[in-house]
């Protein structure tokens, strides 16, 4: 095994997986913190598939101190990455107590992996999660623990207000929310190079103490060119629908969660600019692409290709092709058409 002992907290969830493969596949000695108890389904197989790849499963939890301490000295733990989400979020402010009272952390990777949190500024229900994170924060900062903010910003995938999470639903195959006119543009991410750059930058010291800002350029894109390079993928125009601010905000004041949390964000997004509307000028602030200028990331272009081929696979009779009018490409299924935007992993 080579690289710094890494412990990975929150490591069946969509970002953590990807954390996980990623730095198994760099060779390093890698540990998931697991919640003891049964697990669902699904989660269990992600757990046993990172363990047929040499990770080593931990039982615990990150709200007990104590245990976390003597987890992170009895093996001999330098790196903690954390993804949790929702409610989990203020428990990394014990866990930051339990990383300094251990003293042996060489770096911190709190649960981010979304946008600058110090800059973005959306919504409720979104506030309150971003207030959060930032609490978390001030309290590394404080206590002088070694970080790495990742700000990866939208996970490339199409971008849905109202649902699931965006990699888990096929692009639109009957209509488009277009979210305003549709001309702000964001950074989509795959989650594979989320995890592939994450260890990279785990490894470097230029990244110590940084907010490390995800801005591929060839990811650069908005709505409307979303829609036109789905459009070439699938071989047909589909029609267009105006989601307006007021539309995002209605959902968001719903405060139904997760929803409200995805439209408040894409509001940020898609209406307000947050992922460009900012320089990256303090001296904390660095960009992943500057720093592996050889590395390469997967295209939007690339990641409608899997889609599309997932599509194919899953209804072999659909034919891409310009369409009829009835032959819309998985109109029988209702949950191609259940579509709206995500915002980030955050």
């Amino acid at each position: 095994m080579t690289g710094h002992r890494t412990l990975i907290v929150g490591s069946t969830g969509f970002i953590g997986r990807f954390l996980a493969e990623a730095s198994l596949g760099s060779g390093r000695s890698t540990f998931l913190l697991v919640r003891p108890g049964p697990a669902s389904p699904s989660k269990a197989h992600t757990i046993a598939s990172l363990e047929e790849k040499g990770a080593i499963v931990i039982p615990g939890s990150i709200g007990d101190q104590d245990a976390m301490e003597k987890v992170l000295k009895e093996h001999e733990i330098e790196v903690v990455i954390s993804a949790v989400g929702g409610v989990s979020v203020l428990d990394q402010l014990i866990l930051v107590d339990a990383i300094k009272s251990a003293g042996t952390i060489k770096r911190f990777f709190p649960s981010e992996f979304g946008h600058d949190i110090d800059r973005a500024d959306p919504v409720e229900p979104g506030l309150t999660m971003y207030n959060q994170k930032r609490q978390v924060r001030r309290a590394i900062e404080a206590a002088g623990i070694p970080y790495t903010y990742i700000c990866c910003n939208s996970i490339a995938a199409w971008p849905y207000h109202d649902n699931t999470h965006p990699a888990d639903v096929l692009p639109p195959l009957d209509c488009f929310h277009i979210y305003g006119d549709g001309s702000i543009k964001a950074y989509f991410v795959a989650g594979t190079d989320i995890g592939k750059f994450t260890i990279k930058c785990m490894d470097d010291e230029r990244t110590v103490n940084k907010s490390v800002h995800f801005q591929p350029q060839s990811n650069l894109l908005n709505m409307n060119e979303l829609a036109s390079l789905w459009e070439k993928k699938i071989g047909r125009t589909l029609p267009r629908v105006t989601i307006t601010e007021d539309d995002l905000l209605v959902a968001a004041k719903e405060m139904c969660i997760p929803g409200s949390i995805v439209a408040s964000l894409t509001h940020d997004i898609f209406i307000k600019g947050c992922q460009v509307n900012y320089s990256l000028d303090r001296d904390t602030d660095t960009e992943v692409t500057s720093l592996f200028p050889d590395a390469s990331f997967q295209t939007i272009d690339e990641c409608f290709d899997n889609f599309l081929a997932r599509i194919i696979d899953a209804d072999p009779v659909v034919v891409v092709d310009e369409p009829t009018t009835e032959d819309t490409i998985g109109a029988s299924n209702p949950e191609r058409k259940a579509f709206a935007i995500t915002a980030s992993c955050s």
